[in-house]
């Protein structure tokens, strides 16, 4: 029993790790958008962003080392990939923060609801990008 759950593990193991990292880092994601818009008063516009920065460091490290085993043997290699993962990830930032501002500030719904929606969007199209251009071309 134990050697088929390892074995469906390895076959499914990047997507399984994806869901768990992306999984905390839309945790973090809303944990320091509401810390940020409920605790400092940050506008939605503001709080989004800062939550955006947060979490996008943490999903690089996360991304790299553990769910796509990236290996850039050089400082140039490394340079491409994380350019390449900050311009997808802004990609996804500036959809997250417009879903925020209309469906928040001018529509009123309620943020964490839409923060949650926004995230769950953000973290299947994070995954797409990553596994197509950002990490596949370093896996030999």
């Amino acid at each position: 029993m134990f050697r088929k759950i390892w074995e469906l593990y390895l076959r499914y193991k990047e997507a399984i790790l994806y869901l768990i990292f992306g999984g905390l880092t839309t945790l973090i994601n809303i944990i320091a958008y509401t810390v940020c818009s409920h605790v400092f008063y940050m506008d939605t516009v503001e709080s989004t962003s800062v939550a955006w920065v947060i979490s996008v460091i943490f999903a690089y490290v996360t991304n790299k080392i553990f769910v796509f085993e990236s290996k850039t043997n050089t400082f140039v290699m490394l340079v491409k990939e994380c350019i390449s993962f900050l311009g997808c990830r802004i990609a996804t930032g500036v959809m997250d923060i417009v879903i925020m501002y209309l469906s928040v500030d001018i529509l009123h719904f309620n943020d964490i609801f839409m923060k949650i929606f926004s995230n769950v969007l953000v973290v299947i199209l994070n995954y797409l990008f990553s596994k197509l251009f950002i990490f596949n071309r370093n896996k030999k």
